[in-house]
């Protein structure tokens, strides 16, 4: 251990050293210093030029996916792209000494063998503070970055209310604006055929498989009457013995009885709905194998127009179906969710396509409704909010995301009625929640929901 007088004497020595300006020490300092200083400043130089292309880095990534989504939404075209990629890195790039910047950007289509990209490369320079001092004036930077879009294939159901106040403030003609806007948006996204799906379940009490599938073997008959009013004198009247407006199946779920023998060997005349099929199976995607797992034939009088579509790429069909909606009955959504979901899947009813364990997929659901749930199979007065047929749809959104699916909801309130009880909590999360209050506002709730949907992926 050095005593105070050995510190001293330490420092005194070194203080000789520095100061002396005799034979070779003075020479020898010189001459370290200059290395000593090029790299002290080398490290302050180059730690500038990495800041640089870090802020470079980000404010590409940034800029490729904004053209990215532009050109999906089809606001600009490819021949755009560079410009736009130009524009947007302008307007994030902000780190201050950056000099010479120059950024292009290619676009690249989609094949069969690969999916649509923007390449975007960027380049700069600092002036250097100290590396000039050994010859460099100037320390050079770049980087690059490829946005990728459609690298998860898409399977898309889109669970559209069809009920008789649809017809009012215009909302069922701008969700079909809004519907088919979307589909073009989301068509966009695929490389080739089959990258991306879509599906449309119009729903309203029931839903509209469609009179084709009248021999299927997933359906039940047994609560199916093709007469629901016993003369003309009662045109309001139907069979059932407490209710209105009720088919065999809801007369016998809410507890009444149904005063009529129905003739079940002619099925001609059944137009292709659908009521909800027995508890729990209401909530549940169980395959269909046996007559508690059946989904059974209904004759309601307000039947959607529109027959659900299953899963396919054909946007002309896809396009006619939405167009083809009309408003009319009363909310059930848990039955609309029910066939969005089983939309998704490979097997009996609605036979999805395959899909291939080597490719990634995202099942999404976007649910719309312009009210509140007044009535299903056992609950409900079709007129008045139904906390039962409430409780049966959040059992339901839970068991549809807890298999993977993701839900958008969106809710239009154009009545004054209130937000629902149960669509916030049935969407995957707050910012797929949609409250609307007028139907101007279908068309921007959809956009941002196509935008979402996109999940554009940044590699490098």
């Amino acid at each position: 251990m050095l005593c105070g007088f050995g510190v001293r004497r330490l420092a005194g020595k070194l203080f000789d050293f520095i100061a002396a300006d005799r034979g070779n020490v003075a020479a020898i300092f010189a001459f370290a210093l200059v290395p000593l200083l090029g790299f002290i400043g080398a490290a302050i130089d180059y730690s500038r030029a990495v800041a640089a292309r870090t802020s470079m880095q980000a404010a590409l990534d940034s800029a490729v996916l904004m053209a990215a989504k532009d050109l999906a939404q089809g606001t600009i075209t490819t021949s755009q792209i560079s410009a736009k990629v130009q524009s947007y890195f302008t307007g994030l790039f902000t780190y201050n000494g950056a000099q010479s910047i120059v950024v292009s950007a290619t676009y690249t289509a989609p094949s069969g063998s690969g999916n649509a990209t923007i390449q975007a490369t960027g380049a700069g320079e600092i002036k250097s503070d100290f590396m000039q001092i050994v010859g460099y004036p100037k320390l050079g930077f770049s980087t690059s970055s490829t946005s990728t879009w459609g690298a998860s294939l898409l399977r898309v159901a889109l669970v559209l209310d069809n009920t008789g106040s649809m017809a009012n403030y215009n909302k069922l003609g701008s969700l079909q604006s809004a519907a088919t806007s979307l589909v073009s948006q989301l068509s966009k996204l695929a490389a080739k055929d089959g990258d991306v799906y879509i599906s449309v379940i119009p729903f309203e009490i029931d839903v509209n498989v469609g009179t084709s599938n009248v021999g299927a073997s997933w359906l039940r008959w047994d609560l199916w009457d093709p007469k629901n009013y016993p003369n003309a004198s009662a045109p309001y009247q139907t069979y059932c013995s407490g209710g209105y407006w009720m088919t065999y199946a809801q007369c016998v779920g809410h507890g009444y009885s149904w005063n009529h023998t129905p003739n079940t060997s002619n099925k001609s005349q059944w137009n292709g709905c659908v009521t909800d099929r027995d508890q729990n199976y209401d909530t549940l995607s169980t395959a269909p194998s046996s007559t508690g797992t059946f989904f059974i034939a209904d004759q309601d009088q307000s039947c959607p127009t529109a027959p659900i579509l299953p899963l396919t790429y054909n946007w002309t069909a896809v396009n006619n179906t939405i167009n083809a909606m009309t408003a009319q009955g009363a909310t059930n959504q848990t039955i609309g969710l029910l066939w969005g979901w089983l939309s998704l899947l490979q097997q009996a009813p609605m036979n999805a396509p395959a899909e291939s364990p080597t490719n990634t997929y995202q099942h999404i659901i976007v649910l719309f409704t312009d009210g509140l749930n007044t009535g299903d199979r056992w609950y409900g007065d079709f007129q008045s909010t139904s906390t039962q047929v409430d409780n049966r749809m959040s059992t339901l959104c839970t068991n549809i995301k807890n298999s993977g699916v993701t839900i958008y909801a969106v809710q239009i309130d154009t009545d004054g009625a209130g937000p629902s009880a149960v669509l916030p909590a049935c969407a995957s999360d707050t910012s797929k929640s949609f409250l609307l209050t007028q139907s101007s506002q279908i068309a921007t709730a959809f956009s941002q929901i196509g935008t979402s949907i996109a999940k554009l992926h940044v590699s490098r």
